[in-house]
């Protein structure tokens, strides 16, 4: 799996998951990480198409989801870019961390963790990076 840089975001797509899913997820991502600044324009559909070496449909499809997650918003004859309202990136981030935190509480319970058990590894973890 290499690493395409596509303006001032990163890809590395794995071709036996939904692609479009993984554009999303990763654009998603550098938003909340801070990589796309509020405002900034990003590649045009066609660009990051060729760039990433996948059909424009996908990356449409793609683009429309962020569009109705309010991430993005195209102008007409302008170009997609990123919202201005930090709200909206702030939820996305908070979304994207209970996301995260449900799916390691899923894996922790399925190898038969308690919450006991999470919280001791998690504390011992976080002593041990100070």
């Amino acid at each position: 799996m290499n690493e395409i840089r596509v303006g001032g975001m990163r890809f590395a797509l794995d071709l036996s998951q939904p692609l479009y899913e993984q554009v999303l997820e990763q654009v998603r991502s550098s938003i909340a990480k801070g990589e796309i600044a509020l405002g900034e324009k990003i590649p045009s559909v066609r660009e990051m198409a060729q760039a990433l070496k996948i059909n424009p449909n996908t990356v449409m499809r793609a683009y429309q989801e962020l569009e109705r997650d309010q991430l993005t918003e195209t102008r007409r004859g302008q170009g997609t870019f990123i919202t201005t309202d930090a709200g909206k990136v702030s939820h996305i981030r908070h979304r994207l961390a209970e996301e995260a935190v449900t799916e390691f509480l899923g894996r922790m319970n399925s190898l038969g963790f308690t919450a006991a058990d999470i919280a001791s590894i998690l504390k011992a973890k976080g002593d041990g990076a100070k």
